[in-house]
């Protein structure tokens, strides 16, 4: 019988990952269980079991008195000194005898209670393993089997638990089969009383940051580092990447020979595009790149304001905002300023747009430091230094003789 119950241990150990000494706990409380229906008091009961060979021991420790007429006598907890004399030699009054509680004097609802006790606490232990399971996996992402529709939600198994999408979550050009994997980014792990509560996603921006951390092994090390991510999901994702090491495109990186990398990722988003960009600590360079495939004539940002203005071609004004604005929004969204967008002619008449907004002081100021801070924009005395005029008349002499020679050829 302990052979077959050591057999059991070892099976739920490994089907359930729950550890030996958890279940030989919850036997040893299912024992007590037991005894406390069967004596109607537990204070006084303990239970061993032997971790080795699962033999298990209940007894009870009951106070030696001198006869059942003492006062305040209970036979659960105490035993006349004539009947202690049959368990053990020299017993005194006063003292304490250990007597053996034998499970087969159980009745069939100790037993039952007892049961009960190790499946309750086998149906916890499992629940707090899948919990703590999924709680590490938490803001990762993991493959699951789309299982079945629940009213506009959907349930997917990840494995030892469901996942839930909720209709939030999901990207509205995309439909799902029975039986079909998808890859899921984890959001949310509640412990609730029927065990853990696990809430996923298919639109968050870190799905694409896993996804390409598992693909690109440069990011997986360190070489190439995601700086930031804006994302539309199910139509368009910008994405800006720096090398730590000079040698190392990370656009390159990130897009692979051929576009290998950056196509499985594009497949698994169901035909998502992603533009990969270069991050640049200069934020006109950054939002130029952010802006492309559109060309860029100027930028003028203000990090204090968190602002920039934009010049574009004429002709690439509709391609720099994108179709309902979503170049420019992804844009601003990647780089963190408000980016306002003009075409040449635009910007021509509008102030900030123009190169002189910004230059025109700066000339002014190093014209000033020429003078060490005394111009005030008139002469009132000649400059100093020797120097010859050339009388006017001499010149327009010169210019009448070339006129001259020019005639007579």
């Amino acid at each position: 019988m302990n052979t077959e119950l050591m057999e059991a241990l070892d099976m739920l150990e490994k089907e359930k990952d729950i550890s030996r000494e958890t279940l030989f706990d919850a036997i040893e409380a299912s024992l007590l269980t037991a005894c406390r229906n069967h004596f109607g008091n537990d204070e006084n009961v303990t239970v061993e079991v032997d971790r080795e060979t699962g033999e298990f021991l209940c007894y009870a420790k009951k106070k030696v008195v001198e006869d059942e007429n003492v006062e305040g006598y209970d036979p659960t907890t105490m035993i006349t000194k004539e009947k202690a004399k049959d368990l053990k030699k020299g017993v005194r009054v006063g003292s304490t005898v250990n007597i053996e509680i034998k499970s087969k004097e159980f009745g069939r609802i100790a037993t039952q209670n007892a049961k009960n006790v190790i499946l309750q606490k086998i149906r916890e232990e499992e629940r707090n393993v899948i919990y703590d399971q999924y709680f590490s996996k938490e803001k990762d992402v993991v493959t699951g089997i789309v299982q079945r529709y629940v009213g506009r939600n959907i349930s997917i198994n990840l494995g030892k638990a469901d996942g839930l999408l909720n209709e939030s979550e999901m990207v509205k050009t995309e439909h799902f089969r029975p039986t079909e994997r998808v890859k899921v980014y984890i959001l949310e792990v509640k412990r609730t009383p029927k065990g853990p509560r696990i809430l996923v996603s298919r639109t968050h921006p870190e799905l694409v940051r896993k996804l390409f951390e598992s693909e690109v092994a440069e990011i997986k090390d360190g070489t190439v580092e995601i700086k930031a991510i804006a994302r539309e999901a199910g139509s368009r994702t910008k994405m800006a990447v720096y090398s730590t090491n000079p040698n190392v495109d990370p656009v390159g990186a990130c897009v692979g020979v051929n576009g290998t990398r950056v196509n499985s990722i594009v497949d698994e988003l169901r035909g998502e595009k992603i533009d990969i960009i270069n991050w640049d600590e200069n934020p006109g360079v950054l939002i130029q790149n952010a802006l492309s495939p559109a060309k860029i004539v100027a930028v003028f940002a203000d990090p204090d304001e968190k602002s920039a203005k934009v010049v574009v071609p004429d002709y690439q004004l509709s391609l720099a905002i994108g179709k309902e604005g979503q170049n420019a929004r992804l844009a601003a969204r990647l780089t963190g300023y408000k980016i306002d967008i003009k075409s040449e002619t635009q910007a021509a008449d509008a102030p900030g747009f123009r190169y002189e907004d910004y230059v025109d002081d700066e000339y002014e100021d190093e014209f000033d430091a020429d003078f060490d801070g005394e111009y005030d924009g008139e002469y009132d005395e000649e400059p100093e230094g020797d120097y010859e005029e050339a009388p006017e008349e001499e010149v327009f002499e010169v210019e009448d003789e070339v006129a001259e020679d020019t005639d007579e050829e």
